[in-house]
């Protein structure tokens, strides 16, 4: 048990690999929450803590009421209403997510997750406060959940690599394009339900997602905002550079490339040489 408690902490915290991360903040905020919740049940009190929840970590769509709990819009995207919510959730972020780090870096996940939770809080607010058919509901509105930062891995995993595809259950081998055009157009839909600031968070980080993807393929990396500038220091090196040292990484005009290629013939298009050329620069 305690190898296990002690490879869960590698992974979440130390292994740098922001998927895990990101999933393992969700699922143990998630678990906190849920047994406290069991033992105020137990002790008989009126607290209801999932509303204790979207009263003070959720992203209340009343401007004035915002003002006072001005950091939901970063906190709403950690906390969810139930098991199957965050369940849906970690797997289509794990299993998207596992994509996107095949050939992306792990800044790059950082900005695509916490900055597609932000667009989605964003088009939230907007939305509710400036369509009339909200008005008479906007007052006690709130919304919690990771799914506009999942929205945003999927669709920049699915604008990517488009025709990469995955095995799903009755359906087999199937494109993610078509993943992420379903989902895309079930929170259109549901803009008419119970839970349409829900639905407008998804669709503003299916937005970001997409946008961020175009941007890189155009040479624009917004990810650069994360990126750590290395100190300058002074290294003495006598011993004459290999000939092997100068072909051991790809260069980023040759990954340009194959990205490019993929964005326009698609990812089977490859040829073996590009494939490992993109998967050790994914690793770099």
């Amino acid at each position: 048990m305690n190898n296990t408690v002690k490879d869960l902490k590698y992974k979440i915290f130390q292994s740098g690999n922001p998927l895990f991360f990101y999933i393992g903040i969700n699922v143990i905020l998630f678990l906190v929450t849920a047994i406290i919740g069991v033992l105020v049940f137990f002790s008989k009190s009126t607290l209801d803590m999932g509303e204790l929840v979207r009263e003070y970590v959720g992203l209340p769509s009343n401007l004035p009421k915002l003002t006072e709990r001005f950091y939901t819009p970063f906190t709403y995207m950690f906390f969810h209403d139930g098991i199957l919510h965050i369940l849906f959730n970690m797997l289509g972020l794990f299993w998207f997510g596992s994509i996107f780090m095949n050939f992306l870096k792990s800044r790059q996940f950082h900005f695509v997750y916490l900055t597609g939770g932000l667009a989605g809080a964003l088009i939230y607010l907007i939305c509710l406060n400036t369509i009339p058919v909200f008005a008479d509901t906007l007052l006690g509105q709130t919304v919690i959940g990771s799914s506009a930062a999942v929205m945003a891995i999927m669709v920049a995993a699915a604008t990517l690599v488009p025709n990469y595809t995955i095995m799903l259950l009755l359906f087999g081998e199937v494109k993610i394009k078509w993943i992420a055009i379903v989902y895309f157009l079930i929170s259109f839909i549901g803009l008419s339900s119970a839970n349409a600031g829900g639905n407008f968070a998804h669709i503003g980080g299916a937005l970001l997602g997409f946008f961020y993807i175009k941007s890189l393929q155009n040479g624009n990396d917004w990810s650069k905002l994360f990126e750590r500038k290395p100190k300058l220091k002074v290294v003495r090196n006598d011993k004459p550079l290999k000939k092997t040292d100068a072909k051991a990484g790809v260069s980023q005009q040759e990954i340009d490339a194959i990205l490019d290629k993929i964005s326009t013939s698609g990812y089977d298009k490859l040829t073996a040489a590009e494939k490992e050329k993109l998967f050790k620069a994914s690793k770099d």
